[in-house]
């Protein structure tokens, strides 16, 4: 065999071993990667592993973010995690006790219901979800209309939710809880969601004392609900005026609150995921309005502004 021969042939070996090497290397990094993509996977899909109560829920969901807040590219919050899971607000959503009433069933402790069933699963947005879900948020806003008894809910021109609620009273009264004479007409104004308050206490601001139960609209008495309350601040002012849960849906669509916004209990859970800290707020007094269908209305003038 000549010198050419035999070098021809080392070097198709080398060639070839070359190959089977990137071949080796290319399909490593290829299930290196694979690993990886089920890695990620894998923790981003939480099972429930026991049923959660809503008096335990948002100590367990606050868990969660702070356990998995260190493994996503973007800072982890409650509103991002539940938005990721639709179904989540669903299932608070139904646990509203009229719409237990509408299925037959009595709810004397609301917060005794089960709010993640165990072997349920919850998913941490990746990435891209999270930057659709904060943009969605951005361009979120709450409008008020007082003598229309409505609230909206806007994802930039889109109306995405509207709500029926009760305002203030066309009275002033002294309030024990701020010992003075207050005007109880919901204010108006521009400005933004500052607080929520997950814990809240009920309390008659008349008499300033603490209650646990409630009357219900068909005479039953229950437990309070555990469903968040939603704090505004409007032209720079904090007025203690909260968006919140009544127990007493039949007083929506009337003047009857000391100052809040009132909405149903199922609504008050959507209010509060739609509305994260900072979401722009209006609360407007507009007699004139135009329905769904184009027609102009001319709402009752209930605080009598125009007198």
């Amino acid at each position: 065999m000549s010198y050419k021969v035999l070098a021809i042939l080392i070097l198709g070996i080398l060639l070839k071993s070359s190959l089977f090497q990137e071949k080796n290397f290319f399909l490593s990094q290829l299930n290196t990667r694979k690993d990886t993509i089920s890695t990620e996977k894998a923790w981003r899909t939480i099972k429930i592993d026991r049923n959660i109560t809503i008096e335990n829920y948002f100590q367990y969901v606050d868990s969660l973010v702070k356990q998995y807040d260190s493994l996503t590219k973007y800072p982890l919050t409650e509103h991002l995690l539940i938005r990721a899971n639709p179904w989540v607000i669903d299932t608070l959503y139904n646990t509203d006790y009229y719409r237990m009433k509408a299925r037959d069933s009595f709810t004397y402790d609301q917060k005794k219901m089960i709010a993640l069933p165990r072997g349920n699963t919850l998913k941490v947005p990746d990435s891209l979800t999270a930057k659709g879900l904060l943009t969605a948020f951005q361009n979120s806003r709450i409008d008020v209309n007082i003598p229309e008894f409505k609230l909206r809910i806007y994802e930039g021109e889109t109306e995405l939710y509207e709500f029926p609620v009760r305002v203030g009273r066309h009275e002033t009264k002294y309030l024990k809880m701020s010992d003075k004479i207050e005007d109880l007409r919901t204010k108006t104004g521009e400005g933004h969601i500052v607080a929520h308050n997950k814990h809240p206490r009920y309390v008659n601001p008349a008499t300033n004392h603490e209650y646990f139960v409630t009357r219900r609209d068909d005479n039953k008495v229950t437990k309070l609900p555990l469903i968040p309350f939603t704090e505004t601040q409007l032209d720079g002012q904090k007025y203690g005026q909260m968006i919140h849960p009544t127990t007493n849906p039949v007083t929506l669509g009337k003047a009857y609150s000391n100052g809040c916004i009132g909405t149903r209990e199922s609504d008050a859970w959507i209010i509060y995921y739609y509305a994260p800290i900072g979401t722009p707020i209006q609360v407007r007094y507009d007699l004139e309005t135009v329905n769904k269908e184009g027609d102009t209305l001319i709402l009752k003038d209930i605080y009598k502004k125009k007198d």
